[in-house]
């Protein structure tokens, strides 16, 4: 049962990811297009949807993380790369939350000009 919760909750975790980004390229396909004063009113509703559900992607993505990182417990890469993996992991960690952090940022800065 485990290993099947590690699966879902690691499916989840990449799947949220992919979300997010998707409401990054949303929005910005939908701020470069060249739309009527009436349509753009509209479109401005849609890209605050994105803009939400992008927020409650990374919510999935933090508390999927959370989740995953109860699941990745064993030392199965051997002590020394193990703590290879790890140093890595944070790396990659900081990496993304950086962009996310733009990301939403530019999302918001976009949206609510």
């Amino acid at each position: 049962m485990k290993q099947i919760f590690a699966i879902l909750i690691g499916f989840l975790h990449d799947f949220a990811t992919g979300c997010w980004a998707a409401t990054v390229f949303a929005v910005y396909w939908l701020d470069r297009q060249n739309f009527t004063v009436d349509l753009l009113t509209a479109l401005l509703d849609l890209k605050k949807q994105f803009f939400y559900a992008g927020l409650f992607s990374i919510f999935l993505v933090f508390a999927t993380g959370a989740g995953r990182s109860f699941t990745y417990t064993n030392n199965k890469y051997g002590k020394r790369h193990e703590r290879k993996r790890r140093t890595l992991l944070i790396i990659k960690h900081l990496l993304l939350l950086t962009i996310f952090a733009v990301g939403t940022y530019w999302q918001y800065a976009t949206i609510f000009k």
